[in-house]
């Protein structure tokens, strides 16, 4: 099992597709308040989020909470500010990865508490960052490759 964590996010089509993600994958999605939109029943039924009941969703007031409730030993923290690529990491089973919100990424003072686990997706130098959907997404699968992607199904049926 994969743990998606986001630290504030901001906006409500990253998250409904990162929550997208974490439903087609298994993967629990743990969200950090506060975050920049509503995610009650009522507003998730008129954003047309018809896969919602998929996912495994926890909710923390703030990141003080959630190391509360979580053991932070098998974290890695997602950063364009990181050291080492993400393909440097040895994702294991229950492991958690950190993004932050999309205006200004993870907090320093986390990312020095946690340097030596923080990665990053390698782009052009002149490319701020990738779109916080996409990078959840190819952390997440990158994590499940590593396991032999427990749980899903590697083949279709072609018609």
């Amino acid at each position: 099992m994969i743990n998606i964590v986001l630290v504030e996010p901001e906006i409500p089509s990253n998250t409904g597709n990162i929550a997208r993600t974490c439903a087609a994958t298994g993967a629990r999605l743990h969200l950090v308040k506060p975050l920049g939109f509503d995610i009650s029943e009522k507003a998730v039924k008129r954003a047309g989020l018809d896969y919602w009941h998929l996912v495994d969703i926890s909710v923390y007031e703030n990141i003080d909470e959630f190391f509360e409730k979580n053991p932070d030993t098998n974290i890695w923290l997602a950063t364009t500010k990181a050291p080492q690529d993400y393909t440097q990491a040895k994702f294991t089973d229950g492991c958690y990865i950190l993004f932050g919100k999309e205006t200004a990424g993870l907090p320093k003072d986390l990312r020095y508490r946690y340097y030596d686990r923080c990665i990053r997706i390698p782009m052009i130098d002149e490319a701020r960052s990738l779109n916080l959907a996409n990078s959840v997404a190819i952390l997440c699968y990158e994590a499940l490759r590593q396991m032999g992607f427990p749980g899903l199904l590697g083949t279709g049926e072609m018609v």
